[in-house]
């Protein structure tokens, strides 16, 4: 059962951030993610918001901030920002390239006023090449590094929601970037720019097929290698109940197991790497999976060296015994969320509420405790 008390959740600052100060001007996407990471790791977060933007006190992406509302526009919030972050470690910013400059927020005068300061930028295209004034999304960004052509059915390819660009290749790639800029701050005493582009991180996280392609190991046609839905070991199955279940049986022993379980005693099943067997065996696969429900499967399958999980819901993934076990979801004004992740044991990760601030109040507090 989901745990109602969010253990997670706190109001003192822990984690291991704890002391760190970061502005985030507001954005959507990557950006707000990226930030609320920082904050579940014990990050003071300020967001810059517009004056009227009340969404970030009760999102998911907007925990755990405070939250203050200007006008960017006005030359007197500007020096009051350009105050503010004279006293922070980082900043972070998903506008379009020159947005900043024109603001009088760029890097070079923020810089200027704090050289230690880590100036985060999260866009698309990055900020230079001939994209980079264009408005894109996530499955754009993806669709240039080759992932979008990779994944999907062999019709055509889909969108994988918006996971490889805007939070695998974005958000995630923008905490990484921070933190080592951080790191390197703290022994040279000098800050710099950290470009993150969405394209940029799709593209490092294709690393592995790119090794694979160069080694004759992979294909450009969608379903014919073993990891995309080709190899009938690993893929998706539907059962008798209309619901699905995962396997990833490709280890040997992994596959063994599979063929025990489901009680594939054909001798075709030898074959497991032959790769024009692949189409026959998954049929006999599918057959084979539409003969049970998935609970029928989970009781034979689940918790084996199978490499087998039930296809989850989003509604029915928290009430999973594992999810349920280790507090993977918890609620937070009446929202099921994620927890914080990854996990610390000394300086443990948590959930703080977003609050409204005045900027002029943090510049006191900063200026009074560094």
């Amino acid at each position: 059962m989901l745990d109602k008390s969010a253990p997670h959740s706190a109001t003192q600052t822990s984690g291991p951030l704890a002391g760190f100060r970061i502005i985030e001007f507001a954005g959507i996407g990557p950006g707000p993610f990226a930030c609320m990471m920082l904050a579940d790791m014990g990050a003071e977060v300020v967001t810059l918001d517009r004056v009227g933007a009340r969404k970030n006190l009760k999102s998911v992406a907007g925990r755990g901030r405070k939250v203050v509302e200007l006008d960017l526009k006005d030359t007197a919030s500007i020096a009051q920002v350009l105050d503010l972050l004279g006293h922070a470690d980082a900043l972070i910013e998903g506008f379009r390239p020159g947005v900043m400059e024109r603001l009088g927020l760029g890097p070079d005068v923020v810089l200027a006023r704090n050289p230690r300061l880590v100036y985060g930028r999260m866009t698309g295209w990055g900020q230079e090449g001939p994209l980079a004034q264009a408005a894109g999304h996530d499955i754009n960004y993806i669709s240039v590094t080759g992932a979008l052509a990779a994944i999907g059915p062999k019709e055509r390819p889909v969108p994988p929601l918006n996971l490889v660009g805007d939070f695998g290749g974005g958000a995630l790639y923008l905490v990484v970037g921070v933190l080592a800029a951080l790191l390197e701050a703290s022994r040279s005493g000098k800050g710099q720019v950290v470009d993150a582009a969405m394209c940029d991180g799709a593209a490092s996280l294709l690393s592995m097929f790119f090794d694979m392609a160069a080694a004759g190991r992979w294909t450009d046609q969608r379903e014919s290698n073993f990891l995309d839905g080709g190899a009938h070991f690993y893929g998706v199955y539907e059962c008798a109940c209309g619901r699905f279940v995962s396997i990833g049986s490709i280890e040997p022993q992994f596959y063994a197991l599979l063929r025990q379980h489901a009680g594939l005693t054909e001798a075709d099943f030898d074959a497991q790497m032959d790769r024009k067997a692949w189409p026959a065996l998954k049929q006999k696969l599918v057959d084979v999976f539409k003969t049970k429900t998935r609970d029928e499967w989970c009781n034979i399958m689940e918790g084996t060296d199978i490499c087998f999980a039930p296809v989850l819901t989003m509604k029915e993934a928290p009430q999973h015994p594992h999810m349920a076990a280790r507090n993977i979801f918890v609620e937070r004004h009446g929202v099921t969320q994620p927890a914080p992740a990854p996990r610390f044991s000394r300086t443990p990760s948590a959930i703080r509420e977003a609050e409204t601030a005045d900027i002029a109040a943090l510049t006191r507090e900063w200026k009074g405790t560094r």
